[in-house]
Order: structure tokens, then C-alpha cells, then sequence
């Protein structure tokens, strides 16, 4: 055996140096396989590498096509809402005003000198109460003139009626003699129209002691005025005279002596636009609110409307009466008024979050059997989160809260109902 190999071994050596070789185990020979042994590893390496790429590839591939066709089956679930009727009223918030309900401006009607006064800015009068006294000797001569004067004319009716019934009886007497011939007839027609005579001075007599009174009722009217009373409850809120000040009766320069507003009913004025006015009339319920007093509303009622739309602006001028026996509110406070509108027009309530705009305009999506239908609606109102509608939508139609970007017409869906919190 050990033979053998050392023949095969003689023969490489002279086959190695017939080509010109070195021998097999030379380092020479070492050397030239060196490289040729790493060319064939880099080339294991990139084969293995491609394999790797390629089984890689195929892999990602059945990857995405599984993935692919998961999405074309896959039934994405969407939060529904169910569209409901709105309430039979519109509640709409507007700000308002406060001023009195009415308001006396109080001149002086008789001329004089302020005797006494007894009302001041803030004090609370009824109607009737005495604020102040004017004092006019001057009226009180004309008044004793005046009725003095009347007591001549009435002196002066019962002459002329003592000479008309003196006439009255001469006629009666000599009516009869004229007739017999024995008085002539010319003393007949002197005793007739002495009595149609006396019969006019006694009219002119009667008409005037009726022109003496009225005369006389002026001046009393004229006393009257010397007192100031307040024409209604209410409060004093402006006073510009005083004890001593001469105050004059005239109607253009007369005296402004107090004001006076009534404080138990309080009037605000609020502007409602066109799309809330109609609807609006006469004991429509208000809640009137204001900043500073947070723990309390103040009922009120709609008491006269204008009738017309302000060109301008598109609002109906709308007047409130609110009670107020304990006098909190007072005139010019700021407040908001909240009015109970009996709706005209019905509408339909969906969540503002299911409202799709795009380039088709408003819509919402409908679920129908599982598929969605993309609907165009019109908004009336926005409410924050909720919006009425008025069509495309009817009572009981699921539609779906935030719809996804992807959602189109036909898409199949899948129902799930949306929170308590989301549907309120």
C-alpha cells in the first residue's frame, strides 16, 4: 500500500515537471490556488445571496398579496347615529337691553316757587304719592276774582229771569185784550217782544255764569297742578329742583322738575333674525338671564312684534315684558334672552361629526342592509355638535359618525351604535 502511494506520488512530481510546474505541495503552488479558492467562495456567497433575495422577494410578495385581498374583503365597522326629529320649538339666544316699561317725564304745569318736596333720585312712589308743592299767590287772587265774578252773573241770571217772567205775565194779561180790542194792538207787539227780549237777556245771562265756571275750572286745574303727584309706581330716578326754585308752566320752556320709570314691569328689546322671526308672535314664552346675577332667570313673554323685517339687517323688531314685583332688573342692563319660537318648518337632527364637505357639498353617508349611501343634505342651522336639516335624510336613517376618508358610494359597512356621549 505504502508502495503505491509513493508511485502516484513520483508521477505527479514528473507530470508537475513536464508542464512546468512546481510540485503540488510547494508554496509556490499554495499561492496560485489561494485565489482561485476565494473567487469560488465569493461566488457561493452570491449565489446564496440571490437565493436569499429571491426566496425573500416571493415571500414579500405573498405577503402583499395577502394583505391586498384581506383589504378587498375586509368590512370596516363605523359608528352609526340615528337621525331624529328636532323639538316642536326653537330655543334661539339673543342679547338684549333692559328699559323701563314706561317712563314720565314730569314738567311743571303751574307757575311759582317749590314750597316743599318729598321725593328724591331712587325713592320708590306709588301712584298718587305727593313729591312736591308749588306755591302761586298770584292764582289764588284770580280764583277769589273768578268766583266772585261768578257769583255777579249768577245775581245777574236771576234779574234777567225775574224780567223775563214780568214780560211773560204782561203778555199773558194783554194777549187777551188785544184780541177783545180793548188794548191796541201796537201795546200787543211792544209786550211780545219785550218778552222774546227778556227770554234772550236771560240766555246771555245763563251762557255767562257756564263761561265763568269753565274759566273757574281752569284755575282750579291750575291749583291742582301746584301739587306734583307720581302718575304710577315706580322709581324716581332723575330730580332737578329744589326747595325755593322758581319753576314756570309754559309748554315749551316749562320746568323739568322729575323722572320717573316703572320699575314692576321691565321692557327689552331684542332684534330676531329672519330665520328664527317666523314663528314668532305675541305670548311666545322668554327667559331672560343676565351675567352678574348667575343663580336666577327672570320669565318673560313676547309682548308686540313689528310686524316687518328691518331691510337693513333681516331682524324683527321684538318687544319682552318681564315682571319684576321685587325690582331686581332695572332699566339698561345687558342680558340675554332665550325665546321659546314654535317651529313652522319641521327639521331633522344629525351629528355634526357625520357632515361629509367636499367638492359636491354637504353630505352625510347612510347605512342601508350594510351599504352605505352618500346623500346630499341642506343644513339650516348649526347647534355645535348637531346640525338640523332640512332634506335628504328622513327620521330613523343611521349615518355614520366620522366617516372614513375611503368611504364611497356601495361601500359595505358594518353598523356599531356610537356612545351614549356622542349620540346626546
Amino acid at each position: 500500500m505504502h508502495e503505491i502511494d509513493a508511485r502516484d506520488r513520483a508521477d505527479e512530481s514528473v507530470l508537475d515537471r513536464t508542464i512546468g510546474k512546481a510540485p503540488r505541495d510547494s508554496p509556490d503552488t499554495r499561492r496560485s490556488r489561494g485565489p482561485v479558492l476565494f473567487g469560488l467562495g465569493v461566488l457561493l456567497l452570491l449565489a446564496e445571496g440571490l437565493a436569499f433575495g429571491v426566496s425573500r422577494s416571493y415571500s414579500q410578495q405573498r405577503v402583499v398579496m395577502a394583505t391586498a385581498e384581506q383589504i378587498r374583503d375586509f368590512i370596516p365597522s363605523v359608528r352609526v347615529a340615528t337621525v331624529q326629529a328636532s323639538d316642536a320649538t326653537v330655543l334661539v339666544t339673543l342679547p338684549a337691553t333692559t328699559s323701563a316699561f314706561s317712563i314720565a317725564n314730569m314738567y311743571a304745569r303751574a307757575s311759582g316757587y317749590i314750597d316743599k318736596r318729598y321725593a328724591d333720585i331712587g325713592d320708590r312712589v306709588k301712584e298718587g304719592q305727593l313729591l312736591a308743592e308749588i306755591i302761586a299767590p298770584e292764582l289764588d287772587h284770580q280764583i277769589a276774582q273768578a268766583e266772585a265774578t261768578l257769583v255777579q252773573l249768577r245775581a245777574a241770571v236771576e234779574q234777567a229771569q225775574a224780567n223775563r217772567n214780568l214780560a211773560q205775565v204782561t203778555w199773558d194779561r194783554d194777549k187777551g185784550l188785544v184780541e177783545k180790542g180793548w188794548v191796541t194792538p201796537q201795546q200787543g207787539d211792544i209786550d211780545r217782544f219785550t218778552l222774546h227780549a227778556r227770554e234772550a237777556a236771560l240766555s246771555v245771562a245763563q251762557a255767562n255764569v257756564v263761561a265763568q265756571q269753565a274759566q273757574l275750572k281752569v284755575l282750579y286745574q291750575q291749583k291742582a297742578y301746584q301739587r306734583v303727584v307720581a302718575p304710577f309706581d315706580g322709581v324716581v330716578t332723575q330730580r332737578n329742583v329744589d326747595v325755593g326754585d322758581l319753576v314756570h308752566a309754559d309748554t315749551t320752556t316749562g320746568t323739568f322738575m322729575f323722572t320717573i320709570m316703572q320699575s314692576n314691569v321691565i321692557r327689552a328689546q331684542v332684534y330676531v333674525p329672519q330665520d328664527s322671526a317666523f314663528g314668532l308672535g305675541p305670548g311666545v314664552d322668554a327667559v331672560v338671564r343676565v351675567p352678574e346675577i348667575p343663580d336666577r332667570t327672570f320669565p318673560g313673554m313676547v309682548a308686540r312684534i313689528a310686524d316687518a323685517l328691518q331691510p337693513g339687517t333681516r331682524t324683527l323688531l321684538t318687544e319682552v315684558d318681564i315682571p319684576n314685583p321685587d325690582g331686581v332688573l332695572t332699566a339698561g342692563i345687558y342680558c340675554t334672552i332665550e325665546l321659546h319660537i314654535p317651529r313652522k318648518a319641521p327639521s331633522l337632527l344629525v351629528p355634526a361629526d357625520a357632515i361629509i364637505f367636499n367638492r359636491d357639498g354637504l353630505q352625510v353617508a347612510v347605512i342601508e342592509d350594510g351599504t352605505a349611501h352618500i346623500r346630499k343634505v341642506s343644513v339650516t342651522r348649526d347647534l355645535g355638535t348637531q346640525v338640523e336639516i332640512a332634506d335628504g335624510v328622513k327620521h330613523g336613517d343611521q349615518v355614520i359618525v366620522n366617516p372614513p376618508v375611503t368611504l364611497i358610494e356601495g361601500s359595505k359597512v358594518r353598523p356599531r351604535a356610537a356612545p351614549a356621549a356622542a349620540r346626546t
